[in-house]
């Protein structure tokens, strides 16, 4: 597995000094975010010459991208805002083309109508789960167009708020342009420890086979977000179960402050290497 980061962990507007932190604290991946680039994270317009100052940082600093963010709200009730969105989509799909880069993270939304990561009782309601489909169409046309994947994280605020409903959506498209970004510690959200491991056994056999990604935070005992390693998870468990499905890809660490993350880098660079 390739140990990697969130590129916005680090201050920056330019992805040379951006990649020039992750490398200095120990990551050869990132998950890449537009704001990196000076542009905000949606940006409905990407210059060319921001498509090649991307390319040559990561070439520099030996960094490979592994997944660029494009997480719009799928669902929001502000029509402006989703077309908005999927503009952006669009941009980031064309620039991970030409960068190479396979795989576009987005958000299934929420309907609330201030933060897509909020969670909101109309979320669960089965028009929110045809409108979100029917936006997948819309993304798949353009995933089909630049030839690029779309990364979907079970997030519990959200419409896929789960390993059943991932699989769900799994199931309906039967598109091999559908892919898992796996996040276990969304997965055990406010539940007791002794539940963890079944859980998140659980959504391997789900999910395995679809899961090109993998985030890597956690939890303290009190709800806080903790930087991976420092909370209540077992990544020993949790990493022995993503080798037993197979998978090989980018590990990618968040949920941190930079100060943090060569701590991060280490204990999961160690953890791989027991595997």
């Amino acid at each position: 597995m390739e140990i990697g980061v969130f590129a916005k962990t680090f201050a920056g507007e330019h992805p040379d000094a951006v990649f020039a932190q992750c490398r200095a604290a120990g990551f050869s991946a990132v998950q890449y975010n537009m704001a990196c680039s000076g542009l905000g994270p949606l940006p409905t317009k990407i210059p060319d010459g921001a498509i090649l100052e991307i390319g040559e940082a990561a070439q520099a600093h030996q960094i490979q991208i592994s997944a660029i963010s494009a997480t719009y709200n799928m669902i929001d009730p502000k029509a402006e805002r989703r077309n908005a969105g999927r503009a952006a989509f669009a941009q980031i799909a064309q620039c991970a083309a030409d960068l190479g880069v396979s795989l576009l993270t987005v958000c299934t939304g929420s309907m609330d109508v201030e933060n897509q990561w909020r969670a909101h009782p109309d979320n669960s309601n089965p028009a929110s789960w045809d409108e979100m489909c029917r936006e997948f169409d819309l993304l798949l046309e353009v995933a089909n167009r630049h030839d690029v994947l779309i990364g979907v994280e079970p997030e519990p605020a959200n419409v896929v708020s789960c390993a059943t409903k991932a699989a769900r959506l799994l199931d309906r498209f039967s598109s091999e342009r559908i892919r898992i970004v796996f996040d276990p510690a969304n997965l055990v959200e406010q539940m007791p420890f002794s539940r963890h491991r079944e859980t998140i056994d659980g959504a391997l056999q789900l999910l395995g086979p679809s899961i090109a990604l993998v985030h890597a935070k956690d939890w303290f005992d009190d709800g806080r977000v903790a930087p991976a390693g420092k909370g209540v998870l077992d990544w020993e468990h949790i990493l022995s179960g993503l080798v037993g499905m197979k998978f090989s890809g980018p590990l990618i660490a968040h949920g941190m402050a930079a100060k943090d993350a060569p701590g991060v880098s280490d204990y999961l660079t160690n953890q791989v290497g027991k595997l």
